[in-house]
């Protein structure tokens, strides 16, 4: 960094910067009789291959008859805990993740364990990162700020945590929300793993922009970040497992919540996947289509996809787009000006499907106006349902998004099945109904599952799709799309596709 623009930066600060104390990492001697007799204690999950993280606070895990031993909500990656109340002592405690159904600390599987001290008044942070099967646990006290002077003069505190990867140390500023980089303040520059001391600001909208140690050039810039009370926060930077080029993500985190802040210029992503059946009502359509954003051109942004196909992934600027489809090699537009909104850092999918709707032209309710008993006429609809891919990357649970495509006038959902080898459908632990054009989602374990897709026909059940499922450590997040096939025995299948690209 040049030294004379860092310089100048200090001189000409607009905001005011209290220096406090050093972070403590050992416990605090002696009494105070102001003091309340209680600390708190919070996880911080920064872990991207983990599982949701518990954590257990027991004074001896060797015995039950102990006064205090509790077990929190499990923290999922890129999340933190609520800041909780412990009276003040010394304890040990464990982090693990939940292997089973059940989440006693008991049946929980550990992957680190430790003694803790919670002092008076202040928090004890706890933050696991790195490869879950060998993790990194650092812990920080920080004393709980109550400055009256924060109320009078609108103000509040923060410091900065590095967790973005290890040996790399980054730069942090700060500027007003109407303002830019040049004008931001430098705020410090942190290795991996370290805890700036607390600062303090007028409440205001700021941005945040980082770099790495010593440059100027920006890699992450936030929008807006709000802080209109007088409250304290951790500001963490860690990796960004998104889509976008921005290699950072800004978590604020604050006694009861986190709110997570990605780059403002990330990209977006998206896929599209060809559920469109051949039909005697389409007979120029052979099974594939071409897709078009923002207007029909020479060339489509995604060309010629067939019929049970997922598309490569298309990177795009974040914003709202139309989507036209088109016959492949025809002018014939199946579908036209459908919204696709794409957030920055965001993965999407959109499901292309037929949906045939019985005509009721006088609109009295009646599709079969002579009483043939058949319908007087069906129209074709082509329609888009947009959902949402998983960035997680977890080891030892996998999301399943599953999506129904099934257009029946027999039933309009189905409820799917993930039997495990001492279960039956009954007893299945796993389940999930999905309405027809609608997606719904599980986290499975690591196990073989045998996998049922059942419909119910008035009081009967039937399986429309019955196969095996196998997870585990190498397996990623996956859709499972249920669609109808006459060529299949059963007149349906499913089709399983990785989320991630």
């Amino acid at each position: 960094m040049n030294i004379q623009k860092y310089i100048h930066r200090i001189n000409s600060m607009k905001f005011l910067i209290v220096i406090t104390t050093v972070l403590s990492l050992s416990a605090c001697g002696g009494s105070d009789d102001d003091s309340s007799g209680e600390g708190y204690v919070k996880l911080y999950n920064t872990a991207n291959n983990s599982p949701a993280i518990y954590l257990t606070v027991d004074e001896d895990f060797s015995t039950s008859d102990d006064d205090i031993e509790v077990t929190y909500n499990g923290v999922p990656y890129g999340s933190s805990s609520n800041t909780n109340t412990v009276e003040s002592g010394n304890y040990f405690y464990e982090l693990a993740w939940q292997d089973g159904d059940s989440t006693d600390s008991s049946d929980l599987t550990v992957v680190y364990e430790d003694s803790l001290t919670i002092n008076d008044d202040a928090i004890h942070l706890i933050v696991i990162s790195n490869d879950i099967v060998a993790p990194s646990v650092i812990t920080f006290d920080i004393d709980i700020i109550e400055d009256d002077d924060d109320i009078t003069y609108d103000q509040f505190n923060f410091r900065i945590l590095n967790m973005y990867t290890e040996n790399e140390s980054i730069d942090v500023y700060l500027s007003q929300a109407d303002e830019t980089f040049n004008e931001a303040d430098f705020l410090g520059q942190y290795a991996y793993q370290e805890l700036s001391v607390n600062q303090k600001f007028d409440q205001d909208d700021y941005i945040f922009y980082v770099t790495t140690a010593g440059s100027t050039e920006v890699l992450f810039q936030s929008n807006d970040v709000n802080f209109s009370y007088s409250g304290q926060y951790v500001i963490a930077i860690r990796e960004n497992t998104g889509v976008g080029t921005s290699p950072y993500v800004l978590d604020k985190i604050s006694n009861s919540s986190i709110e997570s802040f990605i780059d403002a210029d990330s990209e977006a992503q998206f896929n599209a996947y060809n559920a469109i059946s051949q039909h005697e009502l389409l007979p120029e359509y052979e099974g594939q289509f071409s897709l078009y954003l923002n207007g029909v051109d020479d060339t489509p942004d995604i060309e010629a996809l067939s019929m049970g196909k997922l598309s490569k992934p298309v990177l795009l600027a974040k914003g709202d787009y139309s989507v036209d489809i088109s016959i492949a090699d025809d002018s014939d537009l199946l579908l036209k000006n459908h919204l696709l909104s794409l957030e920055e850092n965001t993965h999407k999918t959109a499901f292309f499907y037929l949906d045939e709707v019985e005509v009721d032209d006088d609109g009295d309710g009646n599709v079969d106006e002579n009483g043939d008993g058949i319908v007087d006429e069906i129209r074709l609809d082509v329609h888009s349902l947009v959902v949402s891919n998983s960035s997680r990357s977890s080891i030892y649970d996998h999301e399943i998004k599953m999506i129904n495509l099934v257009d029946s006038s027999e039933f309009s959902a189905f409820t799917i099945y993930f039997v495990r080898n001492d279960e039956t459908i009954e007893t299945a632990f796993y389940k999930k109904a999905v309405s027809f054009a609608d997606s719904e989602l599980l986290y499975l374990k690591n196990n073989t599952y045998q996998v049922y897709v059942v419909a119910t026909d008035n009081s009967s059940n039937i399986i429309l799709k019955a196969f095996e499922l196998i997870l585990d450590e190498q397996s990623n997040e996956q859709f499972m799309i249920v669609e109808v096939d006459e060529t299949q025995p059963t007149g349906y299948k499913v089709s399983l596709f990785d989320q991630t690209p």
